[in-house]
């Protein structure tokens, strides 16, 4: 009996020895960048489904890069950045410059974007909503084109600042998520102002990874919502709420870069909205449920890296057809007839549309700590839900990766319809309608493969 508690003893001597040793000496290597994106020419204003011109901003719009080296060489670069949307377009060219110029694969880097519909315009994304106007279209594609230069020179600076590192993880907590689907945008003052509760499911933790560099200064804090930045809709330009977090979080931490990546909001609006106001008072209770994390203990995270990618192939509904896009160039919806017009002269120039769309996920393992789920696009937040349950502590569900597709609904989201789940994929210049029923299981059947390959 002596003997085997003193195996306990050393044993729980050994693990509290090397946890502490993990927080004293660095045992990454991190380098960090960032590259302002405000553009300098009259790009519109992106989301909405309108023209929005711009005329002034409340603040310079941001991209950041994250580069993370293990004791053994491998490595992973993440992006974080106030665009509304990355088109697939985009991106592909950007992982393509950065294999050829830096010998990153697609599994070492994730894009991710905030969804800020106070951001400009980028290349493809949500093509027809807009109407069309040739000056536009070059001042677009001018400034796509520099984001993609700007960016790969931002990945490549980051990677040129690795040096040695800690990193830690915790969560805090923020409320002002509702889900919209649930909770009328009109009925919610009241409904708060009662006490009653909202209805529907939300995800109010704020992930939290901290960045230590060898002199004990905050290199980077990496935080995470689940909510539409969309509190404004004016035309100046400004990071939204997650803008006015980053902001805060800055000022507090001198020397420190803020980070934010939007988990899975697709569902998820700050409401009630509309205020600068609000704006600013969101973006600091975000900022307040960051520094809610920093004040527990944090959980560190041990050397170790690994990194797996693969596309799966969302099958839609049914693929559009030449008479069903005829009929729609009569519709009083004008961006389903912006869509339906723009389909018809891909038809007429021999193109043909795919019943499926490649949709891409990441898993990146960090330490035994840390699991980072990445997916495309709008994903609601059942997603998160599932995934983080599943998977467990220190498991980050990142929507909005790589490529702004459609929203992704779940299984229950597609069962109920409405905007998020019913036929509205023209919006996003799809040639379909509706995804098919069975995507939630396609997507967790992906992410279950990608975790059993990184070791989780």
């Amino acid at each position: 009996m002596f003997i085997l508690r003193l195996t306990f003893a050393v044993l729980f001597a050994l693990t509290t020895f090397t946890s502490t040793l993990y927080a004293q000496i660095p045992t990454w290597k991190a380098g960090v960048a960032k590259a302002i994106i405000t553009p300098e020419k009259a790009v519109w204003l992106a989301g909405y489904g309108s023209k929005r011109v711009p005329d002034g901003k409340l603040h310079d719009l941001w991209m950041k890069a994250l580069a993370l080296e293990d004791p053994t060489g491998q490595r992973v670069v993440l992006v974080t950045s106030d665009f509304q949307g990355v088109p697939k377009e985009m991106s592909d060219r950007v992982f393509a410059q950065l294999l050829a110029k830096l010998k990153l694969e697609r599994h070492q880097v994730m894009i991710t974007f905030s969804h800020n519909h106070c951001g400009p315009r980028l290349g493809l994304d949500l093509i027809d909503y807009y109407p069309v106007e040739a000056a536009q279209e070059k001042l677009v594609d001018e400034y796509t084109s520099l984001m993609e230069t700007r960016m790969v020179e931002m990945i490549a600076e980051s990677l040129t600042r690795l040096a040695p590192a800690t990193l830690a993880i915790g969560e805090g907590r923020t409320t002002f998520a509702v889900n919209r689907r649930n909770n009328r945008e009109a009925d919610v003052p009241t409904i708060l102002a009662k006490g009653e509760p909202l209805k529907g499911p939300v995800d109010h933790a704020v992930p939290v990874m901290t960045v230590t560099g060898a002199d004990k200064k905050l290199i980077a804090i990496v935080f995470g919502y689940a909510c539409h930045p969309t509190t404004l809709s004016f035309t100046k330009w400004c990071g939204d709420y997650p803008g006015f977090a980053q902001v805060a979080i800055e000022k507090h931490h001198p020397g420190a870069l803020a980070m934010f990546v939007n988990t899975c909001g697709g569902d998820q609006n700050p409401l009630p909205r509309r205020k600068v106001e609000l704006c600013e008072k969101y973006g600091q209770m975000l900022a307040d449920g960051v520094e809610e994390a920093l004040k527990k203990p944090l959980k560190n995270v041990s050397p170790g890296l690994r990194a797996a990618f693969e596309y799966v192939d969302l099958p839609y509904e049914k693929t559009i057809t030449r008479a069903e896009l005829e009929k729609f160039t009569k519709d009083t919806n004008a961006i389903r007839k912006r869509w339906a017009e723009r389909l018809l002269k891909k038809l007429d120039a021999g193109e043909k549309f795919g019943p499926t769309y490649p949709y891409p996920l990441h898993a990146w393992r960090l330490g035994e700590e840390m699991l980072v789920i990445g997916m495309g696009a709008e994903t609601v937040v059942d997603y998160a839900l599932r995934f983080k349950k599943k998977y467990g502590p220190g498991t980050w569900v990142a929507g909005y990766t790589d490529d702004m597709i459609s929203y992704i609904p779940s299984r229950r989201v597609w069962l109920e319809g409405g905007y998020e789940g019913g036929p509205n994929l023209y919006e996003y210049g799809r040639p379909a309608l509706r995804w098919a029923g069975d995507m939630e299981d396609r997507i967790a059947d992906s992410v279950h493969r990608l975790a059993k390959a990184v070791g989780r």
